[in-house]
């Protein structure tokens, strides 16, 4: 059981430290000779790229900082208090969570999210599989297909490790850069500083977001959304921040893409582009939009996108989105028999509702008819069917090996797993906790299936589930008796329960098994200080003080003003500091927070062309 509670401090002090580690580095006079500068900035990169990768792998894979990453989200940008920009969200994200869209590796945090109220067009996947949406984009997008695709580029991230690798890769660019500096003396330090800005966001993260775009495609097509989806979100994208949005945080220049600039996203036509040709290969290479407006099958014109919208041209998001159902059904049939092409009367496809609406208003289904069959008889001479199927089964083969490898977990990994479901019970995420449990009791290379059992107990209590918890609970115990947090999960089994004196007999049995184990202490001293029980209370928190006189404060003023005066003295006063500077700091930030939409609010009626960048 985890009664320790890790600060996202720590983390913060960790990238603080390793970012100025370098500012105390004495200048290398010793370094003259230029090759050995170089030799050793390679070195001196290359040390930075592990040692900051390690790291944010442990942070991406800690549920403690995940959940920090919602607080921080909502701290920032408060709560969507719109249900339905909420349930929408929550419709696509359990579509594209699902076990059979896309593999969780076993290093990997199973993806939260929250929609906040921030609103500007964006969203974001924090290194702990935390994804930030805004209301912004819930709102401007309005379609579940578009969303998807920017959630399931969101989870690529994830799911690659994106934000890790580009944090490592930028530490050790500026590592190397800089000890290559002091041999060389060739820039000073603010060049130095732009020069790694944008080698980080030209090299690094802009890679990263084509392969999200792509990934992004794949999960949401897989999940049943319309494949169309992502190119029509670029297309809205792009109308939006260079048609409609008045916020100068979200502005955008159409003449920006000629210049240069440390952007580190692609330019949104582009990533248009890119989307549809991969929904053209998706479609066994049959579908394509011409000019962003007229949707072919084979080259031929069959229709065209619609402009529907009152305050913007959305012809281009419809044309994709048409092209999307076209794909979709050449993509699951291998023959027009799938389409229900024969059928007397009008034409229609569940799963093509936009195009069955279009085909009947424009009354194409002739012609509709006479070009899929066309399409599918010509794929024996042009093999489209064949690359299609050759993709398809690649594509399955690299699932079922990165299913095969997250299975067989390493006994690491299952520790990480183990302590993480823990977590996740803290804080009352009982799904979670069992999804991550689960996972390591299923893994051949379980390091302590015991406490394993023991952890489950407690997910399913946390659930509402005592029965099961306890049968877990009572088994770990009983499989390894030496374990003193066996009985202390059961202890707390009990204690979610209700059953206080069973609580007290289990934690008992453990402090019987490791009587300086400072988390049974605390455990029991809590448990006979709500049954009123001061006496043994005061007794075990006097132990529990002894064994961890650093964690005073976790003593209840009453009887740490009894163990050790002094030592109360001491809490209180960093407790009324605490507060004092708690307070300060909200006064600070209101006080910042006013000037900032005074300042917005004239930047935003006047017409200066501020930019700013979407993480999308």
């Amino acid at each position: 059981m985890n009664l320790w509670k890790k600060k996202l401090s720590r983390l913060v002090a960790a990238v603080v430290f390793v970012g100025g580690a370098f500012i105390s580095v004495p200048a290398a006079q010793a370094m003259s000779d230029t090759g050995w500068g170089v030799a050793a900035s390679a070195i001196s990169g290359l040390i930075a790229y592990k040692s900051s990768l390690s790291m944010m792998l442990d942070v991406g894979n800690n549920a403690a900082y995940q959940q920090q990453s919602l607080w921080q989200d909502i701290k920032a940008n408060g709560t969507d208090r719109n249900a339905r920009d909420v349930q929408v969200v929550d419709g696509v994200m359990a579509r594209l969570t699902q076990p059979d869209v896309f593999v969780l590796p076993a290093d990997a945090l199973p993806f939260s999210w929250h929609v906040n109220d921030d609103p500007l067009f964006n969203a974001a996947c924090y290194p702990t599989d935390f994804i930030a949406v805004n209301r912004g984009l819930v709102r401007i997008l309005d379609d579940e297909n578009e969303i998807a695709a920017v959630l399931g580029h969101e989870m690529t991230h994830g799911l690659a490790h994106h934000s890790a690798e580009v944090y490592a890769k930028t530490m050790a660019t500026y590592y190397g850069l800089s000890l290559l500096n002091m041999a060389t003396g060739v820039m000073d330090w603010q060049q130095l500083m732009k020069l790694t800005v944008y080698s980080s966001s030209k090299l690094f993260t802009l890679p990263t977001e084509y392969e999200a775009d792509a990934g992004g495609f794949r999960i949401m097509a897989r999940a049943g959304f319309n494949p169309g989806g992502g190119a029509a979100a670029m297309a809205r994208m792009g109308a939006y921040l260079r048609e409609q949005s008045e916020n100068f945080l979200e502005y955008q220049d159409p003449d920006e893409k000629k210049k240069e600039n440390y952007n580190d996203h692609p330019d949104t036509e582009l990533r248009e582009a890119r989307l549809m040709e991969q929904l053209t290969a998706y479609s066994a290479g049959h579908v394509t939009v011409k000019d962003r407006k007229t949707v072919c099958i084979d080259g031929v014109p069959f229709l065209e996108g619609a402009f529907t919208a009152e305050d913007y041209d959305n012809t281009a998001e419809s044309a994709y989105l048409y092209a999307g159902e076209l794909g979709r059904l050449f993509h699951d049939y291998a023959s027009p028999v799938g389409w229900a092409l024969d059928a007397a009367g009008d034409w229609e496809h569940a799963k093509a509702p936009l195009l069955t609406a279009a085909v009947r208003q424009q009354n194409l289904k002739a012609e509709l008819v006479r070009l899929v069959t066309a399409a599918y008889a010509g794929e024996a001479a042009t093999g489209a069917r064949q690359k299609l199927e050759e993709a398809e089964a690649k594509e399955r083969a690299e699932l079922a090996a990165a299913y095969d490898k997250a299975a067989n977990a390493t006994a690491s990994q299952t520790k990480r797993m183990r302590e993480n479901s823990d977590r996740y019970s803290d804080a009352g995420d009982a799904e979670k906790a069992r999804l991550m449990i689960d996972r390591a009791l299923a893994s051949p290379n379980l390091d302590d299936h015991a406490e394993t059992l023991g952890i489950k107990g407690r997910a399913l209590a946390v659930a509402g589930d005592f029965a099961g918890g306890l049968a877990c609970a009572d088994a770990a115990c009983e499989e390894d008796p030496a374990n003193v947090y066996n009985f202390l999960n059961r202890a707390d089994i009990y204690w979610m329960q209700g059953d206080r004196l069973a609580a007290i007999g289990s934690a008992t049995q453990g402090v019987a098994v490791d009587e300086r184990n400072a988390t049974a202490r605390l455990m029991r001293a809590m448990l006979y200080d709500e049954e009123g029980d001061q006496a043994n209370a005061l007794a075990d928190y006097r132990a529990f003080y002894d064994l961890a006189p650093k964690a005073a404060e976790r003593i209840p003023d009453e009887y740490l003003k009894e163990i050790d005066a002094d030592a109360y003295d001491k809490v209180v006063k960093a407790r009324a500091d605490a507060e004092k500077a708690a307070a300060e700091a909200r006064k600070k930030e209101k006080e910042e927070n006013t000037a900032g939409t005074s300042k917005d609010t004239k930047e935003n009626t006047g017409k200066d062309g501020t930019k700013a960048k979407t993480v999308l």
